[in-house]
Parts: C-alpha cells; structure tokens; sequence
C-alpha cells in the first residue's frame, strides 16, 4: 500500500499583487472569474471586488431653479472601470420632452469619462418596464453606470415633479455593491482547478447595450508557496457529522448536524523562535499537500487560519502541531 513517505507540504508564504482588472462573465451573469486559479486571503492581501456602479450621493430632484424639464442632482462616486470616482453635483440637467407620443422614460447616467449624462428611452403610447421598448427605459452604453429614471407623461414642457424621479435601486439605479456576492478563492470542480474569482448571489440585469450587464472589476493579490521544512501528519480540514438524538415516549428522534473540521500537521522547527511559518499565526493561508512530490498534478489544496501549539523538549526535537481552521473542507485536485 502506498504512504505519504515522499510527500511534501507548502504553506503560503508570500503574495503578489494584481491590479485592478476586468473578471470575466461565465455566461450566467452571477459567477465572474479572474484568470488566476487562486487568490490569497491573508489579512491585508484580501481581494478588492469594485463592480461599476454608485457607490454613495448622486440624488435627483426637482430643480430649484423651478425651470422647466430640467432636474438637480447632488454629488456622487461611483466606480468606473475599477475606479472610485467623483462626479460634481450638476444644477438643471435637461431632458428633451417627446415630440410624437405623450411617454418616455429618461436614464441618468454617469458615463465613462464621470460625468452626468441623459440616454434617452423610446417614446411610447403607455409605460413600459421592457428596456429599449416604446415607452421603456432605454439601454445604457456599456460603460456607463445608471443613477436613476425620469418618466413623463406629457409632451407640454413643464417643471419635472418628485413623483416623476426614479431612484430604487435594482430598479432605476445601478449599485456597485447590489447585489452582493461571495468571493471564490478558487474553483475546484470534479478534481479540476478553475479560475478564483466572485460569485454574484443573483443575476446581474441585463440594462446595457446589447442586453449585456455592467462590468466588474478587482484587484487580489495571488499566493506563492514555499515548503514546510520537516512536516508530517497532514490531515486536511474536512466535514464533521454529529449525530444526536432525543428520547421521546415510545421511540427516539434522531438528528444530524453538519460542521468543518479543523485541518491539522506537525513540523520539526530549527529554534522555534525565528522560524518562517510562526510569522504567519492567525492568518489566514493557503496550504498545499502532494501525497508524492514528484507527482506534481495529483494535489490538496486547504485554506485556513493557522493555530501553533509548541513543544520545547530538553531531549528531544523542537517541534510544533499546527491546527488550520478552514472555513470550507480541502479541495483534491486531480484532473
């Protein structure tokens, strides 16, 4: 039978930045990937997700001035192509009433260059919430990062009124943070590593032209590996199941609770003092198990926070059994 007489352990023992770039859209609008099959997690080398959209300010309203078709609006940031970006509050921003039907729907947006601009929608005989209908909301250029509606109803000039200003968002505005998401530190599927990146917890809408959704954007730092010098007794983090159960009259209920298992290995140390991987207690790593380190595709991956528990024996080695407590069991890779 084979043993791990020849494996190896790596821990991650440094970081490398990526700037801010594009994630690319896995066709379902939710899950959105770098080209990077892992991303660090360590404290200070956390990922920075900046999805195009508001980030605070920018409400429309009534223009002060009272004149007609035209609205205020107050400052705001948003992110644009990764960038947190302030655009100055703009007085009497104007829209340009229908000229055959009595309907249209105006976007505010913020366009690439940070500055408010009106798309406008398709005049229609009634409202419509289809984009690019008649009587809908228009679809905005792909760069551009919506703030909010304006409806009429009328082709007579006249002062715009709050009940004719749209800001929901989700709606009528174009968040960076909505909807939210979980970040993928990597991907493992069926024994194949994928690309890290984030997972939107609904479909992003599809309000851009083309029918395409916004771009996202983030900046990560990938890990680098060195080896744990000495190690042993690897158990990779992994489910728990707790089963429990209640005596009631005449028979017993059971249940069954589910939890992750710490990951846990032990290292010989040289001074237990200075020795590299007792820099890194408390953060959290990336590890890296080859059961044969000459078989370089055949591996687990774990990511965790790293415990120490020391020994400092008189006659024997220096040594130290590390616990790994992983949010997510360890991932085998093998295709």
């Amino acid at each position: 039978m084979p043993d791990a007489s020849n494996a190896i352990l790596y821990y991650e023992a440094d970081q490398d930045e990526v700037a801010i770039t594009e994630l690319t859209d896995q066709g379902d609008h939710k899950d959105y990937r770098s080209a990077d099959t892992l991303w660090s997690a360590r404290s200070g080398y956390t990922p920075t997700v900046t999805p195009n959209g508001i980030y605070d300010g920018g409400v429309i309203s009534a223009a002060a001035s009272g004149s007609n078709d035209v609205v205020d609006i107050t400052e705001c940031r948003c992110y644009l192509a990764g960038v947190l970006t302030t655009v100055s509050a703009a007085t009497d921003e104007a829209i340009v009433r229908p000229a055959a039907e009595d309907y249209q729907i105006f976007s505010i947006t913020i366009n690439s260059g940070g500055a408010f601009a009106v798309v406008d929608g398709t005049e229609g005989t009634s409202f419509s919430a289809t984009r690019d209908a008649a009587g809908g909301p228009p679809l905005i250029p792909a760069t551009s990062v919506e703030l909010g509606w304006i409806k009429v109803d009328s082709q007579t000039p006249a002062a715009i009124s709050s009940s004719e200003i749209k800001q929901i968002e989700g709606t009528h505005q174009e968040r960076f943070d909505r909807p939210t998401w979980t970040v993928k530190y990597a991907n493992v599927t069926n024994g194949i590593l994928g690309y890290a990146g984030i997972l939107f917890n609904s479909a992003l809408p599809l309000i851009h032209t083309g029918s395409v959704p916004k771009d996202v954007y983030a900046s990560w730092y990938t890990p680098s590996f060195a080896e744990i010098i000495r190690s042993y007794d690897w158990v990779p983090p992994g489910r728990t199941i707790t089963v429990n159960s209640t005596e009631t009259y005449g028979e017993t209920v059971g249940s069954v609770s589910r939890s992750i298992g710490a990951g846990s290995f032990s290292a010989l140390l040289d001074t237990g003092i200075n020795d590299n991987i007792l820099r890194y207690e408390n953060d959290n790593l990336w590890f890296k198990y080859l059961q044969n380190r000459l078989t370089t595709t055949v591996y687990q991956l774990a990511q965790g926070y790293l415990a120490v528990s020391q020994a400092n024996p008189a006659g024997d080695n220096i040594s130290a059994s590390f616990s790994l407590g992983a949010e997510s069991v360890a991932s085998n890779v093998y295709a």
